[in-house]
């Protein structure tokens, strides 16, 4: 696996980079789902600013990585207390 030399637009700029080819599909399908939300933000408050478009896409992109990490950890501390639960019921039998 090489790498490849793309472009990725971002609010009608083009970012060249070299990627890894498994990294190419997420990295496209990720400009394009930003591309979708600056739309949608900026007809939802009808704001042209691609600058705060951005600013708001990058915000919301924060908060929901917070929350799953935070799902994430809680998921795990229960998995965690359940093994330790099962370790003791078969260390009493």
């Amino acid at each position: 696996m090489g790498e490849l030399s793309i472009k990725i637009k971002i609010a009608e700029r083009e970012y060249p980079m070299r990627v890894n080819e498994k990294e190419e599909e997420h990295l496209r399908l990720a400009g394009r789902l930003i591309n979708e939300k600056l739309k949608s933000y900026g007809q939802k408050f009808g704001i042209d600013d691609k600058q705060d478009l951005l600013a708001m896409t990058a915000l919301e992109a924060i908060v929901e990585k917070l929350k799953a990490d935070s799902n994430s950890n809680q998921d795990h501390t229960h998995v965690s207390e359940f093994l330790t639960e099962i370790e003791h019921l078969l260390d009493t039998k």
